[in-house]
């Protein structure tokens, strides 16, 4: 059998460590590239960017909780490090220094790049609602700083924070755009950073609720669905029928009421009333897409919860809460390398088509990083019907 027609997982050089079969989803090509647009690697002798990144990416996907945790844990291992990818002399200052230097755009750039790639993978998975069209969910996390130590990240007077303005696709789910900043950027003010795409539904909080800036969508030909809020004054136009048993109880075109807010939309909007009978609980939503069904709004809304699930799955299995950096580029470069190391699980799972969670693949990832298996025969879960042999302890990590 030829490279060309060999399963992927087939290509990646099973004599390595798991961790180097999970970095060689990365083309070479791909990282140069990103390093090259910022100069990564100007005036660096050794140590290079691909060090860096590999150390970081270490650190995540084996839960450390330092620069020296992650140094000291790999010298460990030191036999293993040439297998795994390094060709630098690893040294807890030298990582340090790389992360308050290199430019973390560098991996900006490569975590954007493996979300275009995973992206077009999930492309074909299914919404919540019956829709063809692209659905996206906007929120934010707040993830908590020491000001003494995180003097540029503002929040509050004696508190310190930044912000992560995540736009998730609902198909995946994976992250489409990430913009982090400090604590005290409003949310609605991530709506001038939008990247507005024709055609497609952008789901929010009422967080988000600026007319003028909702207007945008409309003007671009993109449709959002909001939670209105409780003091929003309207005109009714027209109500349409609605069948109370579905949990839709109005179903109206309105016009803003109010002068600045119609001048900021002047535009007709759909609201919706909905009643949620599992929290029991009413909820209005604002939307500029006047045929879907309004039960299909319903719905598109509720899997907003996505997103939040997104958050707490990062923060639960990722190193982003506390940082092996305190100046702005440390901590971007640290969270977008966890991004990286997301979205790479993401494609892993969908390469190999596995029916296990991310959260089980990580874990099985994480303790055998250093081991010498094949990755494929490590995570696919038909290998769980393989009887024992005196040479299985990697399939002992599934007999639970």
């Amino acid at each position: 059998m030829t490279q060309s027609a060999m399963p992927y997982y087939g290509r990646m050089n099973t004599g390595r460590p798991v961790f180097a079969q999970l970095m060689s989803l990365i083309h070479p090509e791909v990282f140069h590239r990103c390093v090259a647009r910022f100069r990564g690697q100007e005036r660096i002798r050794s140590f290079s960017c691909w060090d860096q990144f590999l150390c970081m990416a270490f650190g995540q996907l084996t839960f450390r909780d330092s620069l020296r945790d992650t140094i000291d844990c790999l010298c460990a291992r030191g036999d293993r490090l040439y297998q795994m990818g390094f060709r630098g002399f690893i040294r807890r200052s030298t990582l340090a220094d790389a992360n308050e230097q290199r430019d973390w755009r560098i991996y900006a750039q490569l975590a954007q790049t493996l979300i275009r790639r995973a992206r077009r993978m999930y492309a074909s998975e299914s919404l919540a609602a019956d829709l063809d069209a692209t659905a996206y969910a906007l929120d934010s996390t707040t993830i908590d700083l020491c000001l003494n130590l995180f003097r540029w990240a503002k929040f509050r007077r004696t508190k310190g924070a930044i912000k992560l303005h995540t736009l998730l696709d609902l198909r995946g789910p994976i992250p489409a755009f990430i913009h982090i900043s400090d604590g005290k950027l409003h949310d609605v003010n991530a709506l001038d950073l939008l990247p507005i795409e024709p055609g497609s539904f952008y789901v929010m909080d009422r967080g988000y609720l600026d007319f003028e800036r909702l207007h945008t969508f409309q003007d671009l030909g993109a449709f959002f669905i909001i939670r209105a809020k409780h003091s929003l004054k309207y005109v009714r136009l027209k109500s349409q029928e609605v069948e109370p048993s579905t949990g839709v109880r109005s179903d109206q075109i309105i016009r803003l009421k109010i002068f600045y807010s119609r001048q900021g939309y002047p535009d007709r909007l759909r609201r919706i009333r909905y009643f949620d009978a599992e929290t029991q609980r009413f909820f209005v939503y604002l939307t500029n897409h006047f045929t879907l069904p309004p039960q299909t709004i319903a719905l598109l809304y509720k899997s907003r919860w996505q997103v939040e699930l997104f958050f707490k799955w990062i923060k639960q299995n990722l190193r982003i809460k506390s940082f092996f950096g305190t100046s702005p580029n440390a901590v971007k470069t640290q969270v977008w390398i966890a991004v990286c190391v997301y979205v790479l699980v993401a494609i892993l799972k969908k390469e190999l088509n596995l029916p296990e969670s991310l959260h089980q693949i990580l874990q099985n990832l994480s303790v055998n990083a250093f081991e010498k298996v094949q990755i494929d025969q490590l995570l696919m879960k038909q290998l769980h019907n393989i009887p024992e042999t005196d040479n299985c302890n990697q399939l002992n990590l599934f007999d639970f």
